[in-house]
């Protein structure tokens, strides 16, 4: 059995969420039970989400103007990419505390209510299941475990929403801290990478 893996980036630099991207790759190069995607969000860059092709969700299918129907492809061929794999890796750089807008215009994209959540009477239930997801963190400073740190929480609430709970966090922190604790941290998040790709 195959093992789909959707990797997605999201740095405007060739930086260190892409090398952990890279070396988390290269573990699983010549496997034959694991297949990648990767899909480059800067590269492949989305619109922020506006009131029209919002609103073309909302129209049903069948009665969508041409121009409702490309705009509805965007959201959905993004879902249906989703919902192929088995394992979602985020390579994640933090930007002015948070994720970057690319990362935030896909996920706005993909949470969609009646799609991958639906309103309940105790609350939002997640329609994707089966899955599992991973965030490789990289960080000039470091944050992880303090009220600065809103990117992961923020993460994981949105992949929760729509029934990813089972969630591997690596984080490379301090990387704009000096060469020896980039080195040392760097050191670190490819170790547990390779940990986690033993484990598909």
């Amino acid at each position: 059995m195959t093992t789909r893996v959707l990797v997605l980036t999201s740095s405007i630099l060739d930086g260190n969420s892409l090398a952990l991207a890279e070396h988390f790759k290269a573990q699983l190069a010549g496997r034959d039970d694991v297949a990648i995607t990767t899909r480059n969000l800067i590269a492949d860059e989305l619109p922020h989400l506006g009131l029209p092709e919002l609103s073309s969700w909302q129209v049903p299918a069948g009665e969508r103007t041409p121009e409702q129907r490309e705009l509805a492809a965007r959201s959905d061929a993004l879902i249906d990419e989703l919902q192929a794999h088995d394992v979602l890796v985020l390579a994640v750089p933090l930007y002015n505390l948070g994720i970057p807008s690319q990362m935030k215009a896909w996920f706005d994209r993909i949470l969609r209510a009646g799609v991958t959540f639906r309103y309940t009477e105790n609350g939002p239930q997640g329609l994707v299941e089966g899955k599992r997801a991973m965030i490789l963190a990289a960080r000039g400073g470091q944050y992880a475990g303090t009220e600065l740190d809103s990117q992961t929480p923020h993460l994981k609430h949105m992949l929760g929403l729509i029934g990813i709970t089972e969630v591997d966090t690596v984080f490379a922190e301090g990387l704009a801290m000096g060469e020896e604790l980039h080195e040392a941290a760097m050191g670190e998040a490819r170790q547990a990478i390779e940990g986690l790709a033993e484990r598909l």
